[in-house]
């Protein structure tokens, strides 16, 4: 191929991102569908509050808990080897969710589900890092954070529209289609790469990498339903962080680190993977808010509660291919802030005004939302990927993910920490028992109630839940303007292309790209 060829990267680029496309929307929408399916699936299984959560709980238990091992094993070994693997795994973990008759067997198959997406999920990102040209880079990964957020926003509506028409099991049979159709493109089109000065894997980082991870999420997924002071949050969170901080020991001594921590320390990295705690921490919090809103509030069927939530999803798709145009403009780091600014505004929209405007307030709300996250999260991806040599970029991709799942479960634990505590604190103390712990049961204590007694429940615990729906949102916004303030101090103003990243046949077997001069120090 000559250079112009070279230049504009890998000839099959557009066909590889659709189908790592697929591979991410399948794992995003799985983050987010079983949540309208949980009421069929208590029917349906017998399954009582506890087994409930760990159906969801267990697959981002598993997938934060395993992604950096993933990423490190997919530079040593093959992308596209890990990609291939993880979709496999993930659909045959999806077939035995499907016809799973106990819920021990859909929380295990939902786990082996996780596992399947944290072998895969880093490789999606790490490849378009080498298939795509400098010029062309950001505006891939434009994409591919679209779709990302696309399938955890549209989750709730899939969902909700195989439930009405199909039984429960087929929420996992659409995955088999999906990956049947990612594996065959990955096998066909998706060239591999690996990082040629791979060293062997550290044993002990990997072991610590994966307890301090897992231990970590735990915690904070736990936070919901036993709060701050639990033992068992505490026990996570703690050792969460213990363990983690010997893992960073063993990088600055072991003689094969699996991180390298000048990356870490890297100003780009610090900058990028906080904004991006930051975008999916705002996010998911308010997403948790919003459904209930929908639902509790207003009444809306899981059908018509996932369409309610499409704005989001249009205005980000209408906005994330105009994330690199404007960073041309006025730079990334300008750019960034202007969307966390904007992503705050939907925040304080939700906050203030839809109160007594209804839907109509929450469609402009959703479209700031939508703006917001779709002009950040392309930006912020490209700086992370560019924050180390092209070669580690699977290390990198994994480090995204696991920030992004992170944020995410800390988003939603407390951001229900403060929906629930504000909820409480503004419901009548003479009010029924039960209906003073959420809307929710409030609802269900009012059907047992006289009719009088009902309408004065049901009035209450909908105007508590109005004030700890703004303080909720309230919370978010306040965190969308810190992540602004973050990325305005640590972000860089332009974002240098990785080297070695954009050209076919970078990283693969039999070749040597360049290295930077970061890849040089850390191999020398």
């Amino acid at each position: 191929m000559d250079n112009k060829g070279a230049s504009r990267g890998h000839p099959r680029r557009w066909a590889i991102l659709a189908v790592l496309a697929v591979a991410v929307f399948v794992v995003s929408i799985d983050a987010t569908i079983l949540n309208v399916a949980l009421p069929t699936l208590g029917r349906e299984l017998d399954a009582g509050t506890s087994e409930l959560q760990w159906m969801v709980d267990a697959y981002s238990l598993v997938l934060a808990g395993l992604l950096l091992m993933a990423g490190s094993l997919s530079d040593r070994y093959g992308r596209k080897k890990l990609l291939v693997a993880g979709l496999v795994l993930f659909g045959i973990a999806s077939v035995a969710a499907a016809f799973s008759t106990h819920s021990w067997e859909l929380i295990a198959a939902r786990a082996a589900m996780g596992a399947g997406a944290s072998a895969f999920m880093p490789g999606t990102l790490s490849i378009l890092v080498h298939v795509f040209s400098e010029e062309e880079r950001a505006k891939a990964i434009g994409i591919w954070g679209a779709v990302t957020a696309l399938g955890a926003v549209t989750g709730p509506l899939i969902g909700g529209a195989l439930l009405e028409h199909f039984w429960w099991g087929s929420l996992y049979l659409v995955n088999v289609v999906v990956v049947a159709l990612a594996v065959l493109g990955a096998a066909v089109l998706v060239p591999e790469s690996t990082d040629p000065a791979a060293r062997p894997l550290d044993a002990l980082s990997t072991v610590l990498s994966v307890v301090g991870i897992a231990a970590l999420v735990y915690g904070v997924i736990e936070q919901p339903r036993y709060g701050w002071s639990s033992p068992k949050v505490l026990a996570g969170l703690v050792g969460g962080v213990v363990v983690m901080g010997l893992f960073l020991l063993r990088q600055r001594t072991a003689r094969h680190p699996m991180v390298d921590l000048t990356v870490v320390r890297d100003k780009r990295f610090l900058g990028s993977s906080g904004t991006m705690a930051v975008l999916m921490f705002a996010l998911s919090g308010s997403l948790f808010v919003i459904t209930q809103q929908f639902q509790l509030v207003l009444g809306y069927s899981p059908l018509l509660a996932g369409a309610a939530i499409l704005p989001v999803a249009v205005a980000l798709m209408i906005c994330s291919p105009l994330a690199p145009v404007l960073s041309k403009v006025v730079g990334v780091r300008a750019a960034v802030v202007v969307a966390l600014l904007v992503l705050a505004a939907g925040y304080g929209v939700f906050a203030l005004f839809t109160k007594g405007h209804g839907y109509a307030a929450m469609v402009v709300a959703m479209a700031l939302v939508g703006a917001g996250m779709g002009l950040a999260q392309p930006l912020v991806n490209d700086v992370l990927m560019s924050a180390g040599p092209a070669e580690q970029s699977g290390l990198l991709s994994s480090m995204n993910d696991t920030v992004q799942e992170m944020g995410s479960a800390l988003g939603v634990a407390v951001v229900g920490s403060v929906l629930a505590a504000r909820y409480a604190a503004t419901y009548p103390l003479t009010g029924p028992a039960p209906a003073t712990h959420s809307l929710d049961q409030a609802l269900r204590t009012a059907k047992t109630m006289p009719h009088a007694s009902a309408e004065a429940t049901v009035s209450a615990a909908k105007s508590a839940f109005a004030h700890a729906f703004t303080a909720s949102e309230a919370v978010c916004a306040g965190v969308a303007v810190l992540g602004a303030v973050l990325a305005a101090v640590l972000l860089p103003r332009l974002v240098a292309a990785p080297e070695g990243a954009g050209e076919p046949g970078a990283g693969e077997p039999g070749t040597a790209p360049a290295q930077s001069p970061l890849a040089r120090e850390t191999t020398a």
